[in-house]
């Protein structure tokens, strides 16, 4: 009768234990939904959705999966993930345009690129952490979030013989690595020249571009370097001051004269159609060089340069230069000098931010894991679903940017074709992109 009796007691009181812990997290998870201060609502979502998994598997299971998004820098990535990412690298190296892009692929640079996004973190929190403003007397000192900001660069004005010029490789790509960014809990500022504004902003995932306060997205544009007022000028500065990581995704580079190329030889400045964005990644270097950041003479402060291009004459491209010359047509002329920390050389630029923001996904998932083949399965499926885009998405947002009057570089038609290839074969790519990130 004793043991019953203590037996029934122990019993109550695990009871009451669990009811308790069960009222706890239950008010966490309700404070942390309520409240965007302590949790901006993208990574809210993370911690709900997380805690939500634990506690229905405890009964038959230790949880397994992180209840946190914050990144591990210091975390080596798991075999199989690497393993997938160097698949994604081979999906999109096959040099489908026949340029002779194999030649620039730069081995490990994808999985570089993609712990440097997946792992991005605030380079100082104490400077001002908000995006400048479009207004263009904004320079952006306003004080604000502490998220990271990654700025992209984007636009290949070549199809100079129509308004707006802007190409279908470019705007697709961008906008994958931006999705990533936010889904990641980065803030994004994406920039391209004025004359590619229409393209860019009707291409823009929808609701992203409004004006409301928690909005992490904005879109920004500049005129030709002649054209640049002071206070445009500031703007520029003010990008390359606050970036924790620039991105370039298909965007005109200058070649050792300093001109913008197309891949014809057309030189794209003389049209008075390229925006001087180059200087961002060069003011953000100047500031490393002089110490670090904020006085930080410790590498990891830096900001760093990611650069996706397909043909030679991109931004990011100088790091393989030599190649160029030897390999691209016209390389001597065209190929663009400025020089990426990582260099992700695809076949269609397009492919190289689909495969960015996979490979970055995926990284973020290796961060969470720490257990079975399911919870991988499973923490896998959550973050290419949250960070890589569908084929049923991409193919309505090319259709926007041709409804925009985006042309193919290479054909110059109207058309939801990119670089000459059909549609299908850019969706063949995504979709091999995304099996090889849901399965170990």
């Amino acid at each position: 009768m004793a043991m019953r009796t203590t037996i029934a007691t122990i019993t109550k009181n695990r009871l009451s234990f669990t009811y308790c812990s069960a009222i706890a997290i239950t008010t966490f998870v309700r404070l942390t939904l309520s409240s965007s201060v302590l949790f901006p609502p993208s990574k809210a979502f993370s911690i709900n959705h997380d805690i939500a998994h634990n506690i229905s598997n405890n009964k038959n299971k230790q949880a397994k999966i992180m209840t946190t998004t914050t990144p591990r820098p210091n975390q080596p990535i798991s075999p199989s993930i690497t393993a997938s990412i160097n698949k994604i690298n081979d999906i999109i190296t096959t040099d489908a345009g026949g340029r002779g892009m194999t030649h620039l692929v730069v081995p490990g640079d994808l999985l570089a690129s993609a712990k440097l996004l997946a792992r991005l973190t605030a380079k100082s929190k104490s400077r001002p952490r908000d995006p400048p403003s479009r207004n263009d007397d904004d320079d952006g000192d306003d004080g604000g979030d502490d998220d990271p900001l990654v700025i992209i660069l984007s636009g290949f004005p070549c199809c100079v013989a129509h308004a707006p010029p802007t190409e279908t490789d470019g705007p697709p790509g961008a906008w994958a690595i931006a999705a990533a960014a936010s889904n990641l809990g980065h803030r994004v500022v994406l920039v391209t020249d004025r004359c590619n504004e229409d393209v860019f902003r009707a291409s823009a995932p929808e609701h992203k571009l409004d004006d409301a306060d928690d909005s992490k997205w904005e879109l920004i544009t500049f005129p030709p370097e002649e054209d640049m007022t002071e206070d445009q000028s500031q703007r520029l500065r003010a990008l390359a001051r606050k970036a924790d990581v620039i991105i370039a995704c298909e965007r005109a580079g200058p070649a050792s004269d300093g001109k913008c190329y197309t891949m014809r030889g057309i030189d794209m400045n003389e049209k008075g159609l390229i925006a001087p964005l180059h200087r961002i990644v060069e003011m953000a270097r100047e500031r490393n060089n002089g110490g670090g950041r904020d006085g930080d003479d410790d590498d990891e402060a830096n900001v760093k340069f990611i650069a996706v291009g397909d043909g030679g004459n991109e931004m990011g491209m100088g790091k393989v230069l030599g190649k160029i010359h030897e390999h691209i047509p016209n390389g001597e002329l065209i190929g663009a000098v400025t020089e990426a920390d990582h260099l992700i050389a695809a076949s269609v630029s397009n492919w190289g931010g689909y495969a960015l923001a996979a490979a970055a996904a995926l990284v973020r998932c290796s961060d969470e894991l720490d257990g079975s083949d399911d919870d991988e399965k499973e923490a896998r499926a959550k973050w290419v679903e949250r960070c890589v885009p569908t084929e049923g998405g991409e193919v309505k947002l090319l259709e926007r940017c041709v409804a925009a009057g985006c042309r193919d570089g290479v054909s110059g038609k109207m058309e939801a074709t990119v670089d000459g290839m059909p549609l299908e074969t850019s969706m063949k790519c995504l979709r091999d992109i995304r099996e090889a990130a849901l399965i170990p």
